[in-house]
């Protein structure tokens, strides 16, 4: 099964669908399309990309199955790479995208199994990679970042509804309960990568100030901890008076969550996760 060479870290499944149509490309007989143009507006990023088994069947997606089959059936009668046009301005006259506009896609019946073994070993680093595209107009490299990932520290039902809907959400979530800590020391799992969020949900305010160090020591793109002004007052204090310089506090986000103001576990979940995906969305280099 060709998403099985997704490589898994610390027990983490992150779930991206352009690194499983990347890992599905490492397999022989497998076919890579990416976005390489898109003309008005679309659902997905320039540079997505869907790979075609050779059963027709696809890993990833790009819009509503009907261009997935559309290029299940064109991938099978390929030679060679070729970039060809669907939606507005298609020879495909019975063919059209649902939002009217159009897409080059670039078709790789064969694409460099090697290269792309080489990508997805660098993304199980967590490092960023390219995968060079077969020679066309439009664009020559593809760009990956990292999965998504989440650390967050905490306890109670704040903590169990940020990983339950983290996980449906095909996020990669390391959940720290307090009861596994010791307080005032760091946790040795806080300090993450740049494609790492940090997230800290406690009521006893006295647990934070030696997991945000171990955060702020890290390259986590996002530390956030939730708390009211007094709370948030004292935890900047504390920091300061222990060596923190306002570069540093200003890392840490508080309040947290868009919209702010949740007021049950699950609210507070989705607008954090809110704030925490648009922030990694930022951070994709353009395809």
């Amino acid at each position: 099964m060709p998403l099985d060479r997704i490589p898994q870290d610390d027990n983490l499944a992150p779930v991206d669908e352009d690194h499983n149509a990347l890992a599905a490309a490492c397999e022989p007989g497998v076919a890579l399309c990416t976005i390489v143009g898109i003309e008005g507006s679309f659902s997905r990023r320039l540079g997505a990309q869907l790979a075609v088994l050779p059963d027709g069947s696809t890993v990833g997606s790009l819009s509503d199955n009907c261009l997935e089959q559309q290029l299940a059936a064109d991938c099978a009668g390929a030679s060679g790479p070729f970039v060809f046009r669907y939606g507005r301005g298609s020879s495909l006259i019975d063919f059209r995208l649902p939002c009217g506009g159009g897409l080059d896609i670039l078709i790789d019946p064969a694409p460099d199994r090697a290269a792309c073994t080489a990508a997805l070993e660098q993304l199980a680093q967590r490092k960023p990679t390219t995968l060079r595209l077969p020679e066309n107009d439009h664009l020559t490299e593809r760009h990956y970042i990292p999965a998504l990932r989440l650390t967050a520290f905490g306890e109670g039902p704040e903590l169990a509804a940020l990983a339950a809907i983290a996980d449906v959400a095909g996020i990669g979530v390391d959940a720290v309960d307090k009861s596994s800590m010791s307080l005032g020391r760091p946790s040795g799992r806080g300090a993450g990568d740049g494609w790492t969020a940090c997230v800290l949900l406690f009521h006893d305010h006295e647990w934070e100030v030696a997991l945000l160090e171990e955060a702020l020591a890290g390259d986590a793109f996002y530390i956030g901890a939730q708390g009211g002004a007094q709370a948030r007052s004292v935890r900047l204090e504390e920091l300061q008076r222990r060596g923190a310089d306002s570069e540093m506090l200003a890392r840490i986000r508080s309040p947290i969550g868009t919209p702010r103001g949740s007021r049950t576990p699950q609210a507070l979940a989705l607008a954090v996760l809110a704030e925490i995906t648009g922030e990694y969305e930022r951070l994709r280099i353009p395809a």
